[in-house]
């Protein structure tokens, strides 16, 4: 076997060579070929096997290197990895030694910056542009310079380690052997080694001095890099300030050229003028068509356009004066609509309540109870009250009333594609309350109702009933003196997904405007309870929804954009475009389901560049946006409250004369709002069974009554009270419609008709 080669270092960092490793007692110390890269150190069976396979690697940063004799030497980590090596000869074993303590001193100091890099990261941020790299740049500079340092300090304390060594050895030596000439070379030999030792002295004084020269020289450049990058930060503050000032003066001229005479006069008051000049949004605005919604694109519009539309009030042709002036001067014209009802007498209001008991805080161990409801649908769940709200969800369907001026506002409109964005704000804005209200509605019984009665207050009265138990379907009716009407028929299909909770609603909800005989339908979206298991509970709504009017064929298309980490849009965005029946775009809608809508005239559309998936976009040119809808504050104290609005406060408020299947009347939900928690589980559970047995009986019979039982071994031969089932001949869907005598029944007093469920 060749002599190995003594151990060569290479460009960097890195120090190779050949080792002897103690394997074992029967095969001693083997030949093996050991790299030291970047504090760590490696061992192969061969040089060849350094691409593909290595033996063993220990991290010099914990490792502790021990000196056995003049050819062995043990490296450890404190135990998990112990490495005997035995070296050629006792120089190349000091020059292993002398790289590792290197290597391991250069380790450390690289653990330790590494460890507090948190500390000096903020105090030099890095900034993007030519500053940044200038910085980048002195701040590499300053790590070699140190790194390099930290060497040459590491050198300089073995050679103060070992020269000492070397110092008593030869001056034990000089003791024991005091000959003439062994005398004169011990001192000759004791005076070179002094002597090296200044000069690596020295050496190290000059560096420490060229070190902390080029510190001094790096916090100059770094306090004149933070005056570059401060006065970047105020040039581009001021460069956005006079942006919105010339933006502000462009809209102000624009007004001023684009209002006619006519608006100067007294009678027509000026709060027109003034929303002009204050609207901070008054911008006008490209959307892109439905193809591609997530991408919206701001130009200026025409003028024309706007000269167009203040030249309205002196009369232009239906089909675009009309709308115009609907939009521009809508509070106007809904203030001086003549059907607008006048206080004639002044009835006292009740006073409502604006608070209920505070939510009690009740430790729940949620995975035993979630751990056996996956895959089972929301309603066969035995839930505890402590994941409900004291609502029941026929409360909940009648919330969607919250907003009942927009359609106050819509029946008011002469125009069905404006009086489409009021129904389409008003489609939105029901969601608005879900924003927070992450607790589960109480399950109605069959055969439970629910009024909400606003006659003298608002101007409208809904009903609610649980029309059938399996499936849970709810049929809810409301009517307004304004003018119109509003039916939906909602069943619920939820699946527990053991993250997250997806509740489907299905039927449809059907708005009916009196005058116009205008007929819109449209369905829910789906809703998404996520962190179900583990962390902070929040709602998401998704999906997309088509508002049709069955009588003139106008079509809103609005979709609601999914929660998306990487989504550079506003959380919760919805958006839409209203259509007629040839598909022409007239308005565009814009906003967020918890806060607030808008909507724009389309006065011209060009199609665009391609969008992301090659579809081509369509670009809108719009007139400014009008806020069409916004959500109403909660409450204060509304976090302690279930997060319930004004009017969710009020719905569970006891009534006199309501029906005795009332959801007001329901004890569980009552005591649940008391905040006797345990009384209401036990009730809850009574209630639950007694529907059951109540469901079994009327299973039996109707049995008794079907020609044979196994026609009538899965018949529930239950009927609603209040709501028939019927087949709609303008959307051609079938619901449950209010067949009447609700009302009148209560005003007599008479419920004997009412089923006991209580």
């Amino acid at each position: 076997m060749s002599e190995p080669k003594p151990p060569t270092p290479t460009g960097g960092d890195t120090y190779k060579g050949w080792l002897f490793k103690w394997t074992n007692y029967i095969k001693g110390y083997q030949r093996r070929w050991f790299v030291l890269s970047n504090g760590l150190l490696s061992y192969y069976r061969t040089q060849a096997e350094m691409g593909h396979t290595c033996r063993g690697t220990i991290n010099l940063a914990t490792a502790n290197i021990a000196v056995e004799d003049s050819c062995n030497f043990v490296i450890s980590n404190g135990g998990a990895q112990t490495y005997h090596l035995k070296a050629n000869s006792e120089v190349e074993r000091q020059r292993w030694i002398t790289a590792l303590e290197l290597a391991k001193a250069k380790a450390v100091h690289m653990q330790a910056e590494s460890d507090d890099s948190g500390d000096e990261c903020p105090a030099v941020p890095p900034t993007p542009g030519q500053g940044g790299g200038r910085n980048s740049e002195v701040q590499s500079t300053l790590r070699t310079l140190n790194s390099k340092v930290e060497d040459l300090n590491t050198c300089n304390d073995l050679i103060v380690k070992h020269g000492s060594a070397l110092q008593r050895s030869l001056s034990e030596l000089e003791g024991i052997r005091a000959g003439g000439d062994m005398g004169e070379k011990v001192r000759q030999v004791t005076e070179r080694a002094t002597l090296f030792r200044i000069t690596s002295n020295a050496m190290i004084n000059a560096c420490r001095d060229f070190l902390s020269l080029a510190q001094s020289h790096s916090k100059r450049w770094q306090k004149a890099l933070q005056v570059e990058r401060d006065q970047r930060i105020r040039l581009e503050e001021t460069l956005e300030q006079l942006a919105k000032q010339h933006n502000h003066l462009e809209r102000a001229f624009r007004g001023a050229t684009v209002l006619p005479p006519s608006f100067s006069n007294p009678s027509l008051g000026g709060a027109s003028g003034k929303g002009d000049a204050s609207d901070e949004d008054d911008e006008n605005e490209f959307f892109d068509a439905m193809e591609d919604p997530a991408e919206f694109i701001t130009v200026p519009a025409d003028p024309k356009y706007h000269r167009r539309s203040g030249s309205n009030v002196s009369g232009l042709s239906n089909e675009t004066g009309m709308d115009d002036q609907s939009v521009n001067f809508d509070e106007l014209s809904l203030a001086s609509n003549p059907e607008s009802p006048q206080p004639l007498e002044l009835e006292p209001v009740r006073q409502r309540r604006t608070r209920i008991p505070d939510k009690p805080n009740y430790y729940l161990n949620l995975w035993s109870i979630m751990k056996n409801c996956i895959g089972k649908e929301l309603s066969k769940i035995p839930m505890p009250v402590n994941f409900n709200e004291p609502l029941s969800m026929l409360q909940r369907l009648s919330e969607d009333l919250e907003y009942y001026e927009l359609l106050d506002k819509g029946a008011k409109c002469q125009s069905s594609l404006e009086q489409m964005c009021y129904v389409a704000a008003f489609t939105v804005s029901s969601y608005s309350t879900t924003v927070h209200r992450t607790g589960k509605p109480f399950n109605p019984l069959l055969g439970e109702t629910f009024e909400l009665d606003r006659l003298k207050d608002c101007g409208y009265r809904s009903l609610c009933e649980q029309v059938s138990h399996h499936p849970p379907a709810a049929a809810h009716h409301a009517m307004s003196e304004k003018g119109w009407s509003l039916r939906q028929e909602i069943t619920l299909a939820s699946k527990f997904r053991g993250k997250y909770l997806s509740i489907m609603p299905l039927g449809s909800i059907q708005c009916i405007f009196e005058k116009s005989n205008n007929h819109y339908s449209w369905k829910k979206v789906t809703t998404t309870v996520h962190n179900i298991i583990v962390g902070k509970l929040w709602i998401d709504q998704s999906g997309e929804i088509d508002v049709v009017n069955h009588k003139t064929g106008d079509r809103c298309h609005l979709k609601f954009a999914p929660y998306s980490y990487f989504s550079r849009d506003v959380p919760r965005k919805v958006t839409g475009v209203v259509t007629d029946k040839d598909g022409k775009a007239h308005y565009v809608l814009s906003g967020t389901w918890d806060e607030k809508m808008e909507f724009s005239r389309i006065m011209q559309s060009s199609k665009g560049e391609n969008g992301t998936e090659g579809k081509q976009r369509t670009v809108y040119q719009t007139l400014k946006a009008k806020e069409i809808w916004k959500k109403n504050p909660l409450p204060e104290g509304a976090e302690n409250m279930y997060f319930f609005s004004t009017l969710a406060l009020t719905l569970n408020e006891p009534e006199e004369g309501v029906a005795p299947t009332d959801s007001r009347r329901r004890p569980d939900q009552r005591l649940m709002e008391d905040g006797r928690w345990d009384e209401a589980n036990a009730e809850k559970q009574r209630l639950e069974e007694k529907q059951r047995t109540n469901r079994r009986e009327r299973e039996r019979e109707a049995i008794k009554a079907a020609s044979s039982p196994e026609e009538g071994a899965h018949q529930d031969n239950h009927q609603a009270l209040w709501f028939e089932k019927l087949d709609d001949p303008v959307s051609g869907e079938t619901l449950h419609v209010y067949k009447g005598g609700y009302w009148e029944t209560k005003d007599s007093g008479s419920w004997d008709l009412c089923p006991d469920i209580f």
